[in-house]
């Protein structure tokens, strides 16, 4: 097979972003901040959920798994990136560029199913809210963690696996940021319309089914609120989902925006721009959205930034 069309390469070179040396070297300073807030952000949300006993419920208890989660997603293709904007030759070898599809969308598939077990907790705080702590007991919020991870990991381990079984003949220049699925399977010097089905099929089971639960948790959640009397009820009802509806609309918001289009499929540049939007948008903000717009969280920052300004004022005298 080494002499005929249907040849393996042991590494690819990606294209990237730009050629522009002044451009890369202004994109990695960029990117590497927001990278840098995104790893500290992130831990820094986890690490308050463990410390403040307040903040040990189920949402918190999914929050921090979104969290490991989102700084996962953001090493497995920024710090790659980041390499490749100061080096000459973005080489990136056969067993890198498969463990990078692999836990990229792992994490992906993980974080849509992840969302969608914490709309379902949304749902049991807002609706029943009388019987939460008795369903949303620690081995529910167990399995449905595990739940999360195991399908992306399994849904990943498979798209991988037939993904590089393809020949790549002599084609190694990947026009993309990352080793990202569609830009692989593009590579292929064979017909590739099995491939393609079988990514519609895990765009279906991984995008479209949770985002309906998460459609249907919401549809519950606002008919349960609109009959609430009182204006301050409504009010706290709609804090309890006001995070998570945001970063539901981020994630699955632009995915469907962009992948489920009627007339055409996503350009290359679009394709870039969407792995940039997940690797580094979306896990830089999630934090700050939690911490700006939920009350338990700002509480809990307070009362450790006041413990903290006392331990400094003891140390000083």
């Amino acid at each position: 097979m080494g002499t005929d069309n249907h040849t393996w390469v042991s590494e690819f070179i990606l294209l990237g972003l730009s050629s522009d040396w002044d451009t890369q070297v202004s994109l990695f300073a960029l990117f590497l901040g927001m990278y840098l807030v995104t790893v500290l952000g992130n831990l820094l949300i986890a690490l308050l959920i463990r410390l403040d006993s307040r903040l040990h419920t189920p949402m918190y208890f999914f929050l921090t798994n979104l969290s490991v989660v989102d700084v996962s997603y953001a090493t497995s293709i920024v710090p790659q990136l980041l390499v490749h904007f100061l080096a000459d030759h973005k080489v990136i070898s056969f067993v890198s560029c498969v463990a990078q599809l692999f836990f990229s969308l792992a994490l992906g598939g993980i974080e849509f199913v992840l969302l969608a077990v914490m709309a379902y907790d949304r749902y049991v705080a807002v609706c029943d809210p009388l019987r939460y702590s008795v369903i949303m007991h620690g081995g529910l919020c167990a399995r449905l963690t595990i739940t999360s991870w195991v399908s992306g990991s399994i849904n990943s381990l498979m798209q991988t696996v037939i993904t590089f079984q393809l020949p790549r003949c002599s084609n190694k220049h990947i026009n993309h940021i990352s080793c990202e699925l569609l830009a692989m399977v593009r590579l292929a010097c064979v017909d590739t319309s099995s491939n393609e089905a079988a990514i519609m099929v895990s765009c279906i089971i991984l995008l479209m089914t949770p985002f309906c639960l998460v459609l249907l948790s919401y549809i519950r959640i606002i008919s349960t609120i609109l009959k609430i009397q009182s204006t301050e009820g409504r009010k706290k009802a709609f804090h309890t989902c006001a995070s998570h509806l945001t970063v539901v609309a981020l994630c699955y918001g632009m995915a469907i925006f962009t992948y489920i289009q009627p007339h055409s499929s996503p350009s290359v540049l679009q394709e870039k721009l969407i792995s940039l939007f997940y690797a580094i948008f979306t896990p830089m903000l999630n934090p700050m959205i939690y911490s700006l717009r939920n009350k338990e969280v700002k509480g809990a920052w307070q009362k450790l930034l006041g413990k903290f300004s006392q331990l400094t004022s003891k140390l000083a005298i």
